[in-house]
């Protein structure tokens, strides 16, 4: 009798943390979405007036987000973040490199191969260039390049090399073999990076990266590799599809995006139509995880029945989540963003697309799922040092900066994404050698972060409405060259803060002595 009152009590303690966690979450993601939800709204009574329907769907759209990202979130906590830190410390502990290498390579390229936003982005290639690239080729080229540094990434750790040499190294041979590349290609590459590493695959790396770490002897060192593994990740993505380029029969993409706004007037049907598609990439995306937890859970785990429930548990919070949110953004977002960029463009004034596309940088950053897993894990590893408020607004302002920027590529004639990209990358890769290492692994990681499906899709979408009322633009290149853009600010943006962080530091130790 006693003992099921007991086991009744655990349970409601149980189930009321599960429900302070969730609500936790929702408040979070209300102040992420709602900034957003309120610009949308402002410039439909002033320069962007919406249909109705299209009003309509944006706001049901932004409840699917708000649902979606808030299960989400909830499921990343109690199973995908587990997952890949048990999986992290089963590599460590094996004491094989062999071991190491190959299940680098093996994770590395299933979750890359499964992550939704790729998939996404090889369709829009292979959709403007009329087939001349194709989904799957794109799909594992990038994936193969992904494992490849993954694994690379998890020597590093092993290794005990520094990561700002390392990535010093890849970017030079990215700009060495970029020379011989097509500017298409270019921006292909360089957004591939942003989309691979996205809602699925960033908590999964960083809990990987914090489980292989966590168990080196030297704590601040272990602090320190918790973070890069993701930047280099998503450094592999560009440098596959660059060296496909060079083998690729096509010297120049050529292609077309036209103009498109979904013509139902229906409120429900675009939603009904994304739906199923949108459930089928995430059951593939989360089905080579599944398989290879359970692998590891036979082989090395052996958790208990109520650990493994529960990341069963989370894996199906994670699916459901996902499919909402990318549902929401899809079918309600997507649209709205198109028309809102191609009415401001209109007006011909193009300090108003340009206060416009950083304000939408500045509060879209924010409503990315991913952004809240690293911003989370930075203050959890730094155990407060590294405020979580503090990276979001450096993020922010980093990825308003870069939309600006590309508004500015769009709009300007022969202003061209490498005028941006070859300066920002060599401005980071300085900043590496100046800033603490801590530093270099967060705001590299945080470059592939910022461009997840949020700010890929909205943005993506208010870009190409741009372009399209733009005489002057390409669609295809610039549209394509924003999440490049995106990827890109952070990098800067974070080592500037660790800068910051690093003087202040140096006068707090003069005033103690």
């Amino acid at each position: 009798m006693s003992e099921s009152l007991f086991t009744q009590a655990g349970k409601k303690k149980g189930s009321d943390c599960y429900l302070n966690v969730l609500l936790e979450k929702l408040k979070e993601v209300l102040f992420a979405v709602i900034p957003v939800t309120v610009i949308v709204l402002i410039l439909n009574f002033t320069f962007t007036p919406l249909d109705h329907h299209l009003l309509v769907r944006f706001l049901l759209g932004a409840f699917f987000i708000i649902i979606g990202l808030t299960i989400f979130l909830f499921g990343v906590d109690i199973g995908i973040t587990p997952i890949g830190t048990l999986m992290g410390n089963a590599l460590a502990k094996s004491n094989k490199v062999w071991i190491v290498g190959l299940a680098g390579l093996i994770l590395g390229f299933f979750i890359s191969i499964a992550e939704p936003d790729l998939h996404i982005l090889a369709g829009q290639v292979q959709a403007v260039t009329a087939g001349v690239l194709s989904q799957t080729s794109i799909v594992v080229v990038v994936s193969v390049g992904i494992a490849v540094l993954l694994t690379l990434g998890l020597f590093r750790i092993v290794y005990n090399q520094p990561l700002n040499k390392m990535l010093t190294l890849i970017y030079l041979l990215i700009l060495v073999i970029g020379i011989f590349s097509s500017s298409g290609f270019i921006a292909i590459a360089f957004d591939a990076s942003g989309a691979t590493t996205g809602a699925l695959t960033v908590p999964f790396m960083l809990a990987l990266a914090y489980g292989v770490s966590s168990l080196k002897k030297n704590g601040a060192a272990s602090e320190e590799d918790s973070f890069g593994l993701v930047g280099l990740a998503s450094s592999g993505a560009i440098l596959a599809v660059i060296i496909m380029s060079l083998f690729s029969k096509t010297r120049e993409l050529s292609g077309s995006l036209e103009f498109r706004i979904s013509q139902s007037t229906s409120i429900f049907a675009p939603f009904m139509n994304q739906l199923p598609g949108i459930a089928k990439n995430i059951i593939l995306a989360l089905l080579p995880l599944l398989l290879t937890f359970l692998v590891f859970q036979t082989l090395s785990f052996r958790l208990s029945g109520r650990a493994f429930k529960k990341i069963m548990k989370g894996l199906l919070y994670t699916f459901i989540g996902l499919v909402l949110f990318l549902t929401g953004v899809n079918a309600g977002f997507m649209d709205v963003g198109s028309m809102v960029g191609y009415r401001l463009a209109l007006l011909e004034q193009p300090w108003i697309v340009f206060l416009i596309g950083f304000t939408l940088g500045l509060v879209v950053i924010l409503a990315e799922p991913a952004v809240y897993v690293l911003t989370t894990q930075i203050e959890n590893v730094t155990t407060g040092y590294v405020k979580r408020k503090i990276v979001l607004f450096a993020l922010s302002l980093g990825v308003g900066c870069a939309v600006t920027f590309s508004m500015v590529r769009i709009i300007i004639p022969r202003v061209q994404l490498w005028h941006f990209l070859l300066p920002g990358y060599i401005i980071s890769l300085l900043l590496s050698f100046l800033v603490p290492s801590l530093f270099v692994g967060i705001a590299f990681d945080a470059g592939g972060v910022a461009s997840g499906p949020m700010t890929a899709t909205f943005i993506l979408a208010f870009a190409q409405g741009v372009a399209e009322a733009t005489e002057s633009a390409n669609v295809l290149i610039d549209g394509f060259g924003v999440i490049a853009m995106v990827a890109l600010t952070p990098l800067i943006a974070l080592q500037v803060l660790g800068l910051i962080y690093k003087i202040k530091s140096r006068k707090e130790d003069v005033n103690h002595e």
